[in-house]
C-alpha cells in the first residue's frame, strides 16, 4: 500500500493509506444514504439541498440514524456530521448519481446506496424511520419510471 500511495504521490495526487478502509467506505456511505435519494426526489443538487433549511434537516436525520447502525457494527466516523455535511454543499450545484440516472431514465443505484442502510437497520433492530420512508418514496419513483419507460428531466418554464 505505501508503494502505491508514494507513486501516486510523486505523480501529484492526492494519496494516503488507510488502517480501516470499512470505516471509509462507511464515511462515504453516510452521505451518499442521504444526499443521493432526496435529490433524486427533489432533482435539487448538493448545494441546495445543503442550503434549504428542511432537506438539510433531512439529510442530518438520516445521517444519524446511519451512524446508529453503524455504531452497532463497530464503525467509527473520523469527520463529524456537519463537517461531512457542509463538504458537501461545498462541491456546489452538482447532481448526484442518482439524479443523473433520474434524468437520463436509468435504474437508480437503490439498494447499494439507501437498500443496505436500510437492511442492516432491520439485522441490528436500529430504527430508522427517515431512512426507510426515503427508502419506500425512491423505491417508488424507480417503479414508476420503469413502469412508464420514463426519464424526469426539469423543463424550463
Amino acid at each position: 500500500g505505501r508503494r502505491l500511495q508514494e507513486a501516486l504521490t510523486s505523480a501529484g495526487f492526492k494519496s494516503f493509506v488507510l488502517d480501516d478502509i470499512r470505516s471509509e467506505m462507511w464515511l462515504k456511505l453516510w452521505g451518499s444514504v442521504a444526499f443521493n435519494p432526496i435529490s433524486a426526489l427533489s432533482h435539487a443538487t448538493l448545494e441546495g439541498m445543503v442550503a434549504f433549511g428542511q432537506s438539510r434537516g433531512l439529510v442530518e436525520e438520516m445521517m444519524k440514524e446511519t451512524e446508529a447502525v453503524a455504531e452497532k457494527l463497530g464503525v467509527t466516523f473520523r469527520v463529524p456530521m456537519e463537517r461531512r455535511i457542509e463538504g458537501a454543499g461545498k462541491i456546489g450545484k452538482h447532481k448526484t448519481s442518482m439524479l443523473q440516472d433520474v434524468e437520463n431514465g436509468r435504474a437508480m443505484e437503490v439498494e447499494a446506496l439507501i437498500g443496505a442502510v436500510h437492511e442492516l437497520a432491520r439485522l441490528t433492530s436500529t430504527p430508522t424511520p427517515h431512512v426507510d420512508t426515503v427508502y419506500a418514496l425512491v423505491n417508488l419513483l424507480g417503479a414508476v419510471m420503469k413502469e412508464e419507460k420514463i426519464a424526469i428531466k426539469p423543463v424550463p418554464i
